[in-house]
């Protein structure tokens, strides 16, 4: 049986949470089937609990399939002035989930790039709040995934974040730019959850034998909590659910010191059963 820890600030944020419980009311209130486009959250286990009540994602290319008053829901990660406009105009009941922070950045890019500003972003450029963010300053911004740039830079800029990104790389980024360019505004638009997040993270890691990371693959926030586990708990894996715990890793880390944490999209049930398996209660 392991000493198992949980990060003091480990799963489920604000926007997420709000984006699940706003699908469900919606489909409560009008009572079929209901859209959201693409996947509500980046956790494979939360896309099958909502298709079991009727809650399907649809992909933004087979938009065609559904009908006029058809309901669909714009995720947490939110998406481009021109896709919200394009389902407005198909005459679909669209419900707008974004979460406030990722709002908070459309508005910000929108206004400075209208004001003649250069948008950059810190982000990884094929996830969809970085695709959604540059489709306020009409898909022009410069993405930079890591603070570093090849191009000359503008003279004027407005450097914004994606909200999952590593506060580290966000001032390398400031820093890159500010001796490279006349005129900076940086808004650091990371959002706090992630920061309070990936800081307990980075402490628990420092003081156990193993570290659990779960959360979506193909979840961003969650793959920044792994790294910076992994970094000081060699012995750090990253799983979606309880179901990769192997039993030859329960038996391994018996009587050590498990440290588990979970991404922004991780329900509270499924970080419960990674640790009733660790403590030897299921």
């Amino acid at each position: 049986m392991s000493k198992v820890i949980l990060a003091e600030n480990a799963g489920f944020c604000f926007g997420v949470q709000r984006a699940v419980e706003e699908a469900l009311k919606v489909k409560k209130q009008y009572n079929k089937k209901i859209y959201t486009l693409g996947p509500l959250i980046h956790n494979n286990d939360v896309v099958m609990y909502l298709e079991e009540n009727d809650i399907y994602a649809i992909d933004y290319n087979d938009i065609d399939k559904l009908n006029e008053g058809d309901v669909i829901v714009i995720r947490s990660h939110g998406v481009s002035k021109e896709v919200t406009e394009n389902l407005e105009a198909r005459g679909l009941e669209v419900v707008n989930a974004t979460c406030p922070y990722v709002t908070n950045i459309h508005k910000k890019v929108n206004k400075y790039s209208e004001l003649g500003y250069n948008i950059v972003i810190l982000g990884d450029d094929n996830h969809p709040e970085i695709i959604g963010i540059n489709g306020w300053c009409n898909n022009s911004a410069i993405i930079t995934k890591d603070g570093t740039f090849d191009q000359k830079l503008p003279k004027k800029i407005c450097v914004v974040s994606q909200t999952t990104e590593k506060e580290e790389t966000w001032k390398n980024t400031v820093s890159n730019l500010s001796s490279n360019t006349k005129e900076l505004l940086a808004f650091n638009t990371i959002c706090s959850a992630t920061e309070v997040r990936q800081k307990s993270a980075n402490e628990l890691s420092k003081d156990v034998d193993t570290m659990i990371v779960i959360g979506g693959r193909n979840s961003s926030n969650t793959t920044k909590l792994y790294q910076i586990s992994k970094a000081n708990c060699p012995n750090t894996i990253h799983i979606e659910n309880s179901k990769e715990l192997t039993n030859e890793f329960i038996e391994e880390n018996r009587g050590k010191k498990v440290g588990v944490t979970a991404g922004a999209s991780t329900p509270d049930w499924i970080i419960k059963e990674v640790i009733d398996i660790m403590e030897g209660r299921n």
